[in-house]
């Protein structure tokens, strides 16, 4: 059975894209999977061996001790394939390959682009770091046997660099479409967000918006920044406001069955207007109507299956005027919600995205073996 080793440095153990998507998918594929994430034991979850390493105290540890133990617990593996997912395991993956092993590295953002939003950084120091960082994503692509890219526009930025590249979407699993939704006018005259929670995200242009709306706000996830929260709870809006912290899956979907809508309405800028967040595609499996930034994408996505408005995400009177819209139309809200869970239901689904994943390992796998000249492997 071909072992195949994820590594992570930064993210959960519960992650969406990592375990229960990729590593489950590669289970059922019959691959003897182990992930290496931030957890206080080794133990065997669903099927996937998990081998844990240290919570580090904050950033400048997670780079440098975390890297080491994850370095350190990759070499027990001894896998197959060893497929890591964040930027700081730049290193461990350049080891892996010295060691002969195949590895992909999957690509989630657009990192030059994100560090520039990055305010833990100084403003002085973001160019400078993002320049540095993409001539050094530049260098090494070409030393990975594969490069996995959460979306096409990242897909783009690697093509020319390594002919192994492919775009795996974080679209939502089937089996957690919403059952049993309810109607838009038997909800609450409330909107929701969920995810990440900052002013380059759009908490304040929501709270201003609900200022000008009749309808609550359905509040779930974690600030990016205390800067962030203090904010938030000092605009009005926050009274009109549910603050539920951080949710569960099953809490997820209890919320989305309450709100009318859901609001994705991050700021213009570097790695926003190509992106394809989670929560746009939660929302639509959920069969609520969307509320989304005025993105190319996002139109491509929202308007074209006419499942939401797009607005500009900076403009609170706008974002009040679609909740508004939304609230006073539950038929044709309704409608949308239905045509946005369609749309899931038949493209953006991991169902199909799990099968690109398969087939992509099956034929870097297979490399090898052709290569040897097999006259099997020919015909």
């Amino acid at each position: 059975m071909t072992k195949v080793c994820h590594m992570t440095s930064v993210h959960a153990l519960n992650d969406t894209r990592i375990f229960i998507k990729e590593c489950k998918t590669l289970r059922d594929a019959g691959y003897d999977v182990t992930l290496i994430v931030q957890h206080d034991k080794d133990e065997i979850i669903d099927g996937i061996f998990i081998k844990g390493i240290d919570k580090p105290k904050n950033r400048c540890e997670r780079m440098l001790k975390s890297t080491r133990q994850v370095y350190q617990r990759a070499l027990e593996c001894d896998a197959d394939i060893y497929h890591f997912h964040d930027p700081e395991l730049i290193p461990v993956g350049l080891l892996m390959k010295n060691r002969g092993k195949k590895v992909i590295y999957d690509v989630h953002e657009a990192v030059s682009e994100d560090i520039m939003n990055k305010e833990w950084i100084s403003k002085p120091l973001r160019k400078t770091i993002s320049f540095s960082f993409d001539r050094l994503e530049w260098f090494v692509a070409s030393k990975f046997d594969g490069i996995v890219a959460a979306t096409p526009k990242i897909m783009q930025q690697f093509i020319y660099l390594n002919p192994n590249v492919i775009n795996i979407n974080n679209f939502p699993i089937i089996n957690f479409l919403a059952k049993n939704i309810p109607t838009i006018s038997s909800r609450s005259m409330s909107v929701a967000y969920i995810g990440a929670i900052g002013r380059i995200r759009g908490i304040k242009e929501m709270l201003q918006a609900l200022e000008k709306s009749e309808a609550t706000l359905l509040l779930a996830g974690t600030f990016t920044t205390r800067e962030d929260y203090d904010i938030a709870i000092y605009e009005k809006g926050w009274e009109k406001t549910d603050y539920r912290g951080q949710v569960s899956k099953e809490e997820v979907s209890q919320l989305l069955n309450q709100a009318r809508a859901g609001l994705v309405l991050f700021h213009p800028g570097p790695n926003h207007d190509d992106s394809q967040p989670n929560k746009l595609f939660e929302y639509m499996a959920a069969g609520i109507p969307v509320i989304g930034s005025n993105f190319p994408l996002w139109k491509e996505i929202i308007e074209a299956n006419e499942c939401g408005i797009c607005v500009d995400p900076l403009n609170p009177e706008e974002i009040a005027g679609a909740i508004n819209w939304i609230i006073d139309n539950p038929d044709v809200a309704e409608q949308m919600g239905r045509n946005g869970l369609r749309a899931v239901q038949e493209k953006y689904n991991w169902e199909t995205e799990g099968k690109k994943l398969v087939r992509f390992y099956e034929e870097l796998l297979n490399e090898d073996y052709y290569r040897s000249g097999s006259t099997a492997a020919i015909y």
